[in-house]
């Protein structure tokens, strides 16, 4: 039998035509991407900037923490008042012992400090004498981990005295809440806000507010409003070294 064979025309059996983008469609998908990107960078920034702020602050704290604590086993005490951290001559003593100091600032914060007026959160400038200074003059230091920090002794306000810290030095924000904070520290060496004693964080006594637990009482504090730089390290805390406000 003769097969027979049947061919088309002239005509390919595949035939492919390329398809590409107009420039209309280009014009849309790069506006689309655009806004898209408008919408998110700014707050994945405002993201990372909170983050470096706490990681700068954590280190500043962790610091702190340490000497306290070594600073009572060297002198074989108790707590920060035995062991003799009863004046401003014994906390300019301390910070050179266990910190490297780049600047020691005992009469112009400006040397040391942001001396164009710190702020808070929603813009207000802060009372500046409400946290550089207790009833005597507080020393002060600019260190070479790039924080300032003024540091009270622990009997100023009778088992705590505060720390005055700005994280990244003269650099900015220098708004309360992101760089600057002022937060206590207690006889026992431990770091929190003021009304957080250690009775308060272990079984909820002594706890500042009328508050029985650390968590409400740091909450109470506020933040953003202040005039004294004073909550929001306790936020922080809360969150467990995030800074969500």
């Amino acid at each position: 039998m003769k097969r027979i064979s049947h061919v088309g025309g002239g005509g390919n059996l595949l035939s492919s035509r390329s398809k590409g983008f107009t420039l209309a469609e280009v014009l849309v998908t790069l506006g689309i991407i655009g806004v898209v990107s408008a919408m998110t960078v700014p707050s994945l920034m405002q993201n990372h900037q909170r983050k470096t702020y706490v990681t700068q602050l954590h280190k500043v704290y962790n610091e702190l923490s340490q000497a306290f604590l070594q600073y009572q086993t060297d002198k074989n005490a108790l707590n920060l008042k035995e062991a003799g951290l009863i004046s401003a001559a014994d906390v300019n003593d301390f910070m050179n012992k266990y910190f490297k100091i780049v600047k020691y600032c005992p009469d112009s914060l400006a040397e040391c400090f942001w001396d164009g007026g710190y702020r808070n959160i929603n813009g207000t400038k802060l009372n500046d004498g409400s946290f550089w200074y207790g009833s005597e003059k507080v020393p002060c230091y600019a260190l070479a981990n790039g924080a300032s920090v003024c540091v009270e002794w622990v009997t100023l306000h009778g088992t705590f005295g505060h720390l005055t810290i700005d994280v990244n030095g003269k650099k900015g924000p220098n708004i309360a809440g992101r760089d600057l904070f002022f937060i206590a520290f207690y006889n026992d060496g431990t770091i929190d806000e003021e009304g957080v004693p250690s009775s308060c964080r272990a079984s909820g006594t002594g706890c500042g507010s009328g508050k029985t637990s650390a968590k409400d009482a740091r909450a109470a504090l506020g933040c953003a409003g202040r005039s004294d730089a004073k909550g929001c390290f306790g936020l922080i805390l809360n969150d467990n070294w995030d800074m969500t406000y």
